[in-house]
């Protein structure tokens, strides 16, 4: 088999995951670049790869659609299999996958979030049509999976690989983390300590943590709060800390890429908190053993909150409702969990079914038993 993957970018995070696919197919890579504003994040030098066919040019055409200059005539050079980011908004997409049905035998298979559960009649009607032009879909989570069961997807197309962060390096920090006064030092108290990293934008909603610190606080129940991360929302976040005056309980730490730095911070955390759609937020936590909570409305959550087993790994509450997230908050504290249980729960989520290893080994039986 030889294997093409077309990617509408080269995201950073996915680098483990690249390196493995690199290392176990014969395969080559080709990346969409940034053209009028699309898809502008964090990327890896995909030089880093055995066979970079170079990149294609990402063309915003109206709204959400796109189109992948070059994609094409990869379809017509050696290859027997191809690997697609499954994004319906993606034209060139759409005339690649149906030329390869009608003049070849070829195999294309899309990796994809597939369905959230929010789709109205118009998107459910194109999904199903885009999804069915491939081999296979390989989904983020069984969340997805069960929903295009339900809209008459054949289950044996269905591969759940899930997502994956840097493990090995996460995994070698693990083992050497321990616990620290970090917290203490900076805060000055021995206060709980809540966490989030990512960027600081107005979807996440961090906002509703610092209304449920106040919350609680009013109750008798201090915690402390440090947000790894910079965005667009910082400045509001500032102020309101400031307003509901808990400023000296919330540690605005910024922008950070080192992921020792990371790991210390994120171990010696109590719990992570993420009141909008969690992603991969959550599985940066987990990996380095500190619980999570979310929202429940999983229409519109991130594939990720799958890793999240309440009671064990993390809690839910009411998307939306401050008091559900208080109560999340101060629940998860008076229940009799172990912290070092719970440590090990959340790795043991992690190593099961959240690792590069486990993502290249639902490509090869899914490619190899089609």
């Amino acid at each position: 088999m030889k294997l093409c993957n077309i990617y509408n970018i080269a995201s950073l995070y996915r680098k483990a995951i690249f390196l493995e696919i690199d290392n176990s197919f014969d395969c080559a890579w080709a990346f969409g670049k940034e053209g009028n504003g699309v898809n502008v994040i964090r990327q890896i030098d995909p030089k880093i790869l055995k066979n970079f066919l170079g990149y294609l040019r990402n063309r915003k055409i109206f709204g959400h659609w796109y189109w992948q200059s070059g994609a094409l005539r990869l379809l017509f050079k050696d290859f027997d299999t191809y690997l697609l980011l499954g994004e319906p908004y993606c034209l060139s997409s759409w005339i690649f996958c149906i030329l390869a049905k009608i003049f070849t035998k070829k195999r294309v298979f899309f990796w994809s979030h597939g369905w959230y559960g929010r789709e109205n009649l118009l998107k459910k009607l194109l999904k199903k049509v885009y999804f069915r032009l491939g081999t296979g879909v390989f989904l983020y989570g069984n969340y997805a999976r069960n929903l295009m069961i339900k809209e008459g997807f054949n289950p044996s197309k269905l591969f759940v690989i899930h997502n994956s962060l840097a493990y090995d390096e996460q995994l070698a920090l693990r083992k050497i983390l321990k616990k620290s006064d970090v917290f203490k030092k900076h805060f000055k108290n021995d206060h709980r300590t809540l966490i989030f990293s990512g960027r600081l934008l107005q979807p996440k909603r961090l906002d509703m943590i610092l209304d449920a610190m106040s919350a609680l606080r009013s109750k008798g129940e201090n915690y402390n709060l440090v947000l790894i991360g910079d965005g667009s929302d910082r400045g509001r976040l500032e102020q309101k800390a400031t307003d509901l005056g808990l400023r000296e309980n919330v540690w605005f730490y910024g922008a950070c890429y080192d992921e020792s730095q990371l790991g210390k911070l994120i171990y010696n955390a109590d719990l992570c908190v993420s009141p909008g759609n969690v992603g991969l937020t959550a599985i940066h936590a987990l990996s380095f053993g500190c619980p999570c909570i979310t929202h429940d409305d999983f229409p519109f959550q991130g594939p990720e909150f799958e890793a999240i087993i309440p009671g064990k790994t993390g809690a839910f509450f009411s998307r939306g409702s401050v008091e559900s997230l208080a109560n999340a908050i101060s629940g998860w504290f008076s229940g009799a969990q172990d912290r070092e249980a719970v440590r090990s729960a959340c790795y043991a989520e992690i190593d099961t079914s959240w690792t590069p290893k486990f993502q290249i080994n639902v490509l090869k039986k899914a490619m190899c038993d089609i």
